[in-house]
């Protein structure tokens, strides 16, 4: 898979700078291919906030490796690339808890993709 984030890079600078808009940003992060970390057991990496899971995306290597910095990681970093649309509408559906998406979760321009939560 050719790992491409240019869409949505681009997206994301649009709302920093305040001029965004959520379906075209939406759009961009569901056709991203991004970087996905695995855990020890090889499934996707998954942290939990307020009861709230996040599966962390990345849009670069560079990204991908701040972020396993700021854990304290040593080793090489496992990793799957996915696109957006599978990491939310597949992966984080997958799991009990409501799962969202952090892109670049310590990088300059982190974005938030919030779990559905359906009533």
């Amino acid at each position: 898979m050719r790992v491409s984030c240019d869409d949505l890079n681009l997206e994301i600078d649009a709302f920093y700078q305040g001029f965004g808009h959520g379906p075209t940003l939406m759009s961009a992060f569901r056709s991203a291919a991004l970087w996905v970390p695995l855990a020890a057991d090889d499934r996707v990496w998954m942290g939990v906030v307020r009861d709230i899971g996040w599966i962390p995306a990345f849009t670069s290597e560079a990204e991908l490796a701040r972020f396993a910095a700021a854990r304290g990681d040593r080793t090489d970093v496992r990793f799957h690339t996915l696109y957006g649309w599978r990491i939310f509408d597949e992966l984080a559906a997958s799991f009990e808890r409501p799962t969202g998406v952090l892109v670049d979760a310590v990088g300059e321009r982190p974005m938030a993709f919030p779990p559905t939560v359906v009533e």
